[in-house]
């Protein structure tokens, strides 16, 4: 199965910043664009005060700090420039929705969104948002914050697609910052179901895609998830999507470049359970011939190997 998509991550929450200019920025999406990638993703346009844009919503009520690059705006000229989607992903507090006020979430992303496309909407390229809040389970209010912020995104631009991101509450689901790589407890298949059926009931019609993340669950339980997941997305309209994470998260060192033999039997799990396409978090840093990373390079040459048996 082909990656068609990836992540852009500039706000290097947790992934070391690469410090590339535009020029380099053009040459990765020369590169996206060799092996087939169409579609690029914002994975945050911002976290807490760092911003990927100068956002007046973010900056006057967040404090947020004004950024000397307008990256959204480089992002759309090359999208355009090579010919691709660009996805545009709001902003992530990094404190109201995590603390349980998912309303506050809420309002200040309705500002963003606003903000965004009256700014960048005339863009070729800006074909989408991405709802960049993440969860794995039921959590508190996400079925209104995604069905209030996926509406708003598609009445204001037309009904363009919305995407969310979650991950499998597996064994592997342990916090970056942790020492571990696994945990005891994890989610059942039947209870990831029934909360999943219960979110995706509420969020039919305003939310079109779900990229659920391959790596928090062992490789020998993919087949069921992903079965689980096609099943679900199909019954209440959502297309289904699989994020292959490039990086690995079975090492203690956070994070690395992926074993080309982990990447490849993610891919083909979803191309087993009929997935409707594949993306990746993320390119740059785990899968680019440029990335900071060696190995990165190493992955991408395996990757063209393989897209060769395809």
């Amino acid at each position: 199965m082909k990656i068609t998509g990836t992540f852009l991550d500039e706000i290097s929450h947790d992934i070391p910043h690469q410090n590339w200019g535009r020029a380099e920025w053009d040459a990765d999406f020369s590169h996206m664009k060799a092996v087939g990638i169409d579609t690029v993703f914002l994975i945050r346009s911002g976290f807490q005060r760092w911003l990927t844009y100068p956002s007046k919503v973010v900056m006057q009520e967040e404090g947020g700090y004004e950024p000397p690059v307008d990256l959204v705006k480089m992002f759309l000229e090359l999208a355009d420039k090579h010919h691709m989607k660009f996805y545009f992903g709001l902003y992530d507090s990094g404190k109201y929705w995590w603390k349980g006020d998912f309303q506050k979430e809420v309002d200040i992303n309705l500002k963003v969104i606003d903000e965004v496309w009256k700014n960048y909407g005339h863009y070729k390229s800006f074909q989408g948002w991405y709802l960049t809040q993440e969860v794995s389970r039921r959590t508190g209010k996400v079925i209104d914050l995604y069905a209030k912020l996926g509406k708003h995104c598609k009445d204001i631009s037309n009904n363009l697609p919305t995407l969310i991101s979650p991950w499998i509450d597996g064994k592997k689901a342990v916090m970056a910052a942790s020492s571990t790589i696994t945990r005891e407890e994890a989610v059942s298949l039947k209870q990831h179901e029934s909360e999943w059926s219960e979110i995706f009931d509420g969020i039919k019609g305003v939310v079109d895609a779900v990229a659920f993340q391959d790596g928090h669950i062992e490789f020998h339980e993919l087949p069921d998830f992903f079965a689980v997941n096609k099943r679900m997305a199909d019954r209440y309209g959502i297309q289904c999507w699989t994020n292959a994470e490039s990086f690995d998260r079975d090492m203690p060192i956070k994070f690395m470049p992926i074993k080309f033999e982990k990447l490849r039997m993610k891919l083909e799990a979803a191309r087993k359970a009929g997935y409707d396409k594949a993306i990746t978090f993320e390119f740059s840093h785990f899968m680019s011939p440029q990335s900071a990373y060696l190995q990165a390079g190493h992955l991408y040459n395996r990757y063209k190997e393989y897209l060769k048996t395809l």
